[in-house]
């Protein structure tokens, strides 16, 4: 058997055809670039789905992970131990956020983020109330697949958790849903798996009001908009509104499997006692895992790559222009090139990943192409991979 027959049999597969049967075998990433077995080179478009914000083995990553692998790499993580990683990259962190966000609770990924989140906000509250939003991704287990906004992937895992109303983003009157009972709301400021979609700021505005107003948690994940992908270090600057549970994961890394949830000192003590630990995990906080993320937010902050998105966002305005397109929806590094059908979408992908650039599409939006960059892409690669885009467009019938 060759390696794709042998990744077919023995690797569990979630669709029948990944990457639209595209059969590419990687040996190598580096910087923007993916290498396959016959030396073949990809731009990466799409930075494993928001993951790799600083590229492929950035040299300071690399160079973190094996500095920490001499030291130790797997202890207790329940806090039986003070691991410096864990607090260096705590404090970092923190220092960057608002003051209500300053104690971090380490998971092993967005998903997992998103659980503790949601048990979070019925301890604090005793509420069991989850507001949604349509087309709304958070994960895909249980709790974090039940506050997803889109029934196709949740009908054939039910029951999932009582309790969950899912509302229309950006409709001010749906808001008034958010009472007594409610918990917590889940958002995403800039929906990813919808295809790109802005909440605007006059219904954030209103939802943190109306949270204020019942006592509710406003939980914002930012598990594929975080560290400097839409053009600020988190979407919710540009929008001015803090939430009190923050979710990050994915660029968290530099590649390596990270997230957390980010709430205050005060709230996150409700973890601690009824039951005492109320939430526990036992890889979260790796400290090889933490080393990375600490060097990963060193390059995003000391190479202002938060700023060098917005130069990309204008980047893609400017050259990414075709007939074909539909609509293009960009914010900072991510954004979303709609197409008439899911047919021709499909196709260009298709054909793109064949001429050496790797895009895909959005879950809830099957009409439009992904485009995510590593934040250190240069003008030069940037523009050649849309050059072979439009090539591609060109070329489609």
């Amino acid at each position: 058997m060759n390696q794709r027959e042998l990744f077919l049999r023995h690797v569990a597969q979630t669709s029948d055809l990944p990457l639209l049967g595209v059969d590419v075998n990687i040996k190598e990433a580096k910087g923007v670039k993916l290498i396959d077995e016959n030396g073949k080179e990809y731009i990466d478009l799409i930075s494993g789905i928001s993951v790799s914000n600083v590229g492929h083995c950035h040299p300071s990553v690399v160079s973190a992970i094996n500095e920490q692998t001499q030291k130790f790499m797997h202890l207790m993580v329940y806090g039986e131990f003070n691991q410096s990683p864990q607090v260096k990259y705590a404090k970092m962190l923190t220092d960057l956020l608002p003051e209500k966000l300053n104690s971090v609770y380490y998971t092993t990924s967005g998903s997992e983020a998103a659980e503790g989140a949601l048990k979070l906000a019925k301890r604090v509250t005793n509420r069991t109330e989850i507001i949604c939003f349509k087309n709304a991704y958070h994960g895909s287990t249980h709790g974090a697949l039940s506050v997803m906004g889109d029934e196709f992937f949740k009908n054939s895992f039910r029951p999932l958790l009582p309790d969950i109303k899912i509302l229309e983003l950006n409709n001010l009157k749906e808001l008034e849903q958010i009472s007594s009972k409610t918990a917590a709301v889940i958002i995403e400021p800039i929906q990813g798996e919808a295809g790109v979609r802005e909440a605007n700021k006059e219904f954030l505005k209103l939802l943190r009001e109306k949270c204020d107003t019942h006592c509710a948690l406003l939980i914002f994940d930012e598990i594929q908009t975080g560290f400097g992908r839409t053009g600020s270090l988190f979407a919710f600057e540009k929008f001015h509104v803090v939430p009190d549970i923050l979710l990050v994961a994915k660029g968290m890394g530099g590649g390596l499997p990270i997230g957390a949830f980010i709430s205050s000192n005060k709230l996150m003590g409700c973890l601690t006692n009824d039951p005492v630990l109320g939430h526990i995990n036992t890889f979260g906080g790796n400290a090889v895992c933490v080393a990375a993320a600490k060097a990963t937010l060193e390059v995003i902050v000391e190479e202002k790559l938060a700023a060098r998105a917005n130069q990309i966002e204008k980047i893609i305005k400017t050259h990414l222009l075709h007939a074909l397109i539909k609509e293009l929806r960009v914010f900072g590094a991510l954004g979303a090139v709609e197409f008439e059908t899911e047919a021709l979408n499909m196709q260009v992908i298709k054909s793109c990943i064949q001429n050496g650039v790797i895009t895909d599409w959005f879950l809830f939006c099957p009409t439009a192409m992904r485009i995510a960059p590593p934040l250190t892409i240069t003008d030069n690669e940037l523009i050649n991979a849309i050059q072979k885009i439009k090539t591609v467009l060109d070329q489609v019938k």
